[in-house]
């Protein structure tokens, strides 16, 4: 028996994501395939299109066995603790032998180097950083020179070292790497090699195109009004034809129909600098990723700026990518600190496995992980909202509580209850 974790956001699941599973399946020829999944709000700091039930829906339709959701203080992370939260999780359920993702270079040996160099820090990789971040620039972009600067020096072989890792997908794959060493797992890494357009890529460029681009066209085009098909033009529904599979399309059209999205970051602009508005200073500095008088920063812009837009440009500087600060500044939604992640990274991460949704295989896997495991499984929220473990109870509340904020986003307000964490059902198919 051969168990296959991915780590995912489908957001929307598309054709790439399809490519992905199959290759990786069939590279492993695995028996099972278990995701861990982003929730309602993702790593770059942004909603979700759609909520994570109908995401979660998505993958099942689409190959995957059992989806377990990253909690919401990883989901919205770094690289680093994205991608230790999330290969935590795989590693603690005890079936997974191999991680699979995909990257832009594929190359497992080359990501396991940079990923030593980043455990053990030689002291001239870190002068190099030191001396970079002097000069005021992100820490991402101080790494990316440092490691250059550390590999030239030891007169490396790699092969276009700045295209490694500089390159989002291989950022993460070097963190995936990192993290699976550090925790001495068993879980073997492997890697597709991305094709068709990149990551951050805005533009529809075939039937394999990103999920950016997907999301653009929703937004962009006459796709963001309450019924998905109604509304969109023959282009659109064409090119929102080649790019997903017709599970995830029905599934979107679901949703909007209903008025439950599509979700956009701009839907809550009034919200969030309310809330920075009213927040003192000194609580502003316990956000995430909070750092060196940031907070006059955003504090000054809230009150200065009418839209989301002009907030984060407000904020950014070289030093504070936008995604950084789409992060702090979603976390006034989300309402998780500084603290917490700290804390739940002191005492092992992930506090449980909240199963989102599953198949009869799925089954047959959570029986397997309920006598492998000693991570709490959770199908049901409202058997563990009293739990005696209190980082448990706190990763619920923050999640529960960036329920309740994503909800309002809806169209719809019949589906904007509060609560909808302990009311709503783990997703079955057959």
């Amino acid at each position: 028996m051969r168990v296959l974790g991915l780590i995912v956001e489908y957001n929307p699941f598309h054709n790439g994501h399809l490519y992905h599973l199959e290759q990786a399946r069939s590279m492993c020829n695995a028996d099972f395939v278990v995701c861990v999944m982003s929730g309602n709000f993702i790593q770059r700091g942004e909603p979700a299109i759609i909520n994570k039930w109908a995401r979660a829906k998505m993958a099942l339709q689409c190959g995957i066995d059992l989806v377990i959701e990253l909690p919401v203080p990883y989901a919205m992370s770094s690289a680093e603790f994205f991608a230790y939260g999330a290969v935590k999780i795989l590693n603690d359920i005890g079936v997974v032998d191999y991680l699979c993702f995909g990257s832009e270079n594929a190359d497992i040996d080359t990501f396991s180097t940079i990923a030593d160099i980043l455990i053990n820090e030689p002291e001239s990789y870190k002068q190099a950083l030191k001396q970079e971040l002097a000069k005021g620039i992100s820490f991402p972009a101080s790494r990316e020179l440092a490691l250059k600067s550390y590999l030239s020096e030891k007169g490396s072989q790699i092969s276009d070292i700045e295209a490694v890792i500089s390159s989002s997908n291989n950022i993460l794959g070097i963190e995936y790497i990192k993290a699976l060493k550090r925790l001495k797992s068993k879980i073997t890494p492997l890697s597709i090699k991305r094709i068709n357009n990149s990551y951050n890529s805005s533009e529809i460029t075939g039937s394999i195109s990103s999920a950016t681009a997907i999301r653009k066209l929703i937004q962009t085009g006459r796709l963001a009004d309450a019924s998905l098909l109604a509304h969109a033009t023959e282009t659109d529904k064409n090119q929102l034809d080649i790019v997903l599979p017709a599970n995830s399309l029905n599934i979107l059209e679901e949703e909007f129909n209903s008025g439950r999205g599509p979700i956009y970051s701009n839907l809550y602009e009034q919200l969030v600098i309310s809330s920075i508005r009213r927040m003192p200073k000194e609580e502003l500095k316990l956000l995430p990723y909070v750092k060196e008088g940031m907070e006059n920063r955003i504090k000054d812009a809230a009150e200065a700026c009418g839209t989301l837009e002009t907030l984060i440009e407000s904020i950014l500087t070289k030093r504070y990518t936008r995604t950084r600060i789409q992060r702090i500044i979603t976390s006034v939604m989300t309402g998780f600190t500084s603290n917490d992640l700290d804390t739940f990274n002191k005492f092992g991460g992930p506090q449980y496995a909240r199963v989102l949704g599953l198949n009869n295989k799925g089954r047959q896997l959570l029986s397997m992980i309920n006598k492998s495991t000693h991570l709490p499984i959770i199908t049901k929220t409202a058997n563990f909202s009293k739990s005696c473990n209190p980082l448990l109870r706190r990763m619920l509340e923050i999640e529960s509580f960036a329920t309740d904020m994503y909800v309002l986003g809806y169209q719809n307000p019949l589906y904007r209850k509060a609560g909808q964490e302990f009311t709503q059902n783990v997703v079955v198919m057959k």
